[in-house]
């Protein structure tokens, strides 16, 4: 699950993004019997075969792979290359019809990030460059501050910019409301030479960034909340000038997606599941997400293993398994993946599911809202995405398993589908988000520690994991699979 760094631009359903990506438990309203098709048995031995000691072997794999690969599995490195070529190799041989799709992401190498406030007692601030940043001129950039205007939207508008006063100067803006693109352009386009955010909460500089170099028009960085508001301060009683010094090299690298699909099923009513295999360079990425991957790894396994037991008798409905890579670097994968669907391929997905972080060490279970009845940050998801929510609800209430929602928050890789009006749903166990008393008392764990205290970092390893959560969601994508795969009525399919 890629942090919180801004908002995506290609998910205009979505409010803004939660400080923990969770929503408080909120018991769930009545749902309609036609959101709960039928069990079928395709769901119940699927339910049946699939166990976590059959997927904790693709875990042991992918920690096999970091290790060889300098501890991580990130988009772009040999580490990913690897994973992605045991599951291509793994699905070859059970029977699907596998694909790679390459595709470029860059990485970020800062080397220089300063800002400081020249004039008779210079000082140097605590700086972040954006990811993907341009540099500044060689000795840095030197140059008046402009205000931008704070209201409920800071930086985001041309208003904020009043003609005239940016042109060669460097920008101060407020973080939010809007994303980094957007206040960076606004400012580019009032004639800023560079762009500083300061950060609206906290005590740290903002870490901020973009997709891509090809976003980045002017040098920007972040500073904290107090240095902000004293330049800020500063620049209403009179000219501040600060020598902006950032160098960032940009480097190009290809990797891919794993698609894999049954051979039979309806082409026009395919069932979608996605899990991104690429962890961030800090780790080897074994619960983020490590977990997912290798859920769906042995879900698509044993759904093979069903159809040849029935004699080659497939799914009534296509199923397609993906495995997306650089999701933390932003969704990237799926993104792409999205982009270059035709409006016929896109109209043939019935739904896509989502399964990013199953494992946590301090687990809740949470199931994404699809309906919005906890009535946290964004609204409820496409048209079917409700039903989605209540097959896994009312699964999880089958089994006694308790669950809360989680908002639709753009963190994963559900985003670039609910942007093309495809429902979705899915579950996660935690990220940074921190475990409430009552949460605790509800699931176990320990209350005031992070649902997962390795969240990108190095100790995200096999040890890292609750085995049980990692049973009930494998439990979750099997059920849902089996389902959808026979029998999508409930999404009027």
């Amino acid at each position: 699950m890629r942090a919180i760094r801004h908002r995506r631009r290609s998910i205009p359903a979505l409010a803004a993004l939660a400080a923990t990506a969770v929503a408080a438990p909120v018991l769930l309203a009545a749902t309609p019997a036609a959101a709960h098709p039928r069990e079928g048995g395709l769901a119940r031995e699927l339910v049946t075969d699939v166990t976590a000691r059959g997927a904790y072997r693709h875990l042991a794999k992918f920690q096999q792979i970091a290790d060889a690969n300098g501890g991580n599995r990130a988009a772009g490195t040999p580490g990913h290359a690897a994973s992605a070529a045991y599951v291509h190799d793994t699905l070859k041989k059970a029977g699907y019809q596998v694909s790679y799709q390459d595709f470029d992401v860059f990485e970020a190498h800062t080397r220089t990030e300063r800002a400081t406030v020249l004039g008779a007692a210079p000082r140097e601030l605590p700086t972040a460059a954006f990811t993907f940043t341009p540099s500044t001129p060689a000795g840095g950039l030197t140059a008046p501050l402009a205000l931008a205007r704070v209201d409920e939207t800071p930086g985001c508008d041309a208003a904020d910019y009043p003609a005239g006063a940016f042109t060669g100067k460097i920008a101060l803006v407020k973080r939010g409301a809007c994303t980094f693109v957007e206040k960076q352009k606004a400012a580019a386009a009032a004639g800023a030479a560079g762009v500083i955010v300061y950060n609206h909460s906290g005590t740290t500089p903002v870490r901020g960034g973009f997709s891509s170099p090809a976003e980045g028009v002017i040098p920007s960085a972040g500073i904290t909340l107090a240095d902000g508001e004293a330049l800020a301060a500063a620049a209403a009683g009179g000219e501040v000038t600060v020598r902006l010094d950032l160098d960032q090299e940009h480097v190009k690298r290809t990797t891919r997606n794993v698609i894999a699909e049954t051979k039979g099923g309806r082409s026009d009513r395919v069932v979608t599941v996605g899990a991104h295999l690429d962890s961030v360079p800090e780790g080897p990425g074994i619960n983020d997400n490590g977990s997912g991957s290798a859920g769906l790894l042995e879900v698509a396994l044993q759904l093979a293993r069903e159809g040849a037991n029935t004699k080659g008798k497939g799914p009534a409905n296509k199923v397609r398994f993906a495995w997306w890579s650089a999701e933390e670097l932003g969704l990237l994968g799926s993104e792409h993946y999205v982009a270059q669907l035709s409006a016929r391929q896109k109209k043939d997905i019935a739904l896509y599911l989502n399964f990013d972080m199953i494992a946590s060490p301090n687990p809740v279970q949470f199931v994404y809202d699809g309906d919005d009845s906890d009535r946290t940050g964004a609204g409820a998801g496409p048209a079917g995405s409700a039903q989605i929510e209540a097959l896994i609800n009312g699964f999880l209430d089958k089994k006694g398993k308790p669950h809360e929602g989680s908002d639709f928050d753009g963190r994963s890789d559900y985003g670039p589908f609910i942007a093309n009006g495809i429902p979705a749903g899915g579950t996660f166990t935690g990220a940074e988000g921190v475990k409430t008393a009552e949460q605790a008392l509800r699931y176990g764990g320990t209350a005031g520690a992070p649902y997962d205290p390795n969240y990108h970092g190095a100790g995200d390893t096999l040890k890292n994991l609750d085995l049980k959560a990692f049973d009930t969601n494998l439990d979750v994508i099997a059920h849902a699979v089996g389902t959808y795969a026979q029998d999508l009525s409930s999404l009027g399919r």
